[in-house]
């Protein structure tokens, strides 16, 4: 099944971000390499798609999981939890309708 994580970070999270952005992908490229990953991205603070140093308020993962539990699991072990990037992650079931 689908599962939406959607994760709100902590303010000025941009040097957080960097310093555990590669080690985030990585864990992503892993889910769309096994086919799990339906998308994937940061939600920027300001109205462009590159916001500079306004940086992200957040992020939002969609991907499969065996249940809800391994979907949390998945996102408790993100590296932007441990270098203090998200202030709250929530994950939910998702049913993709469209397209």
């Amino acid at each position: 099944m689908l599962y939406a994580i959607i994760s709100e970070d902590v303010a000025d999270s941009l040097d957080k971000r960097a310093g555990a952005r590669g080690d985030h992908l990585a864990r992503l490229e892993r889910l769309r390499d096994e086919g799990r990953l339906t998308l994937a991205g940061p939600h920027p603070a300001v109205d462009s798609p590159d916001p500079g140093q306004a940086g992200f308020t957040g992020s939002l993962v969609v991907a499969e999981f065996d249940s809800l539990e391994a979907a949390r699991a998945w996102a408790d072990a993100d590296p932007y939890i441990a270098a203090g990037v998200y202030a709250r992650v929530t994950v939910k079931p998702f049913k993709a309708v469209l397209p």
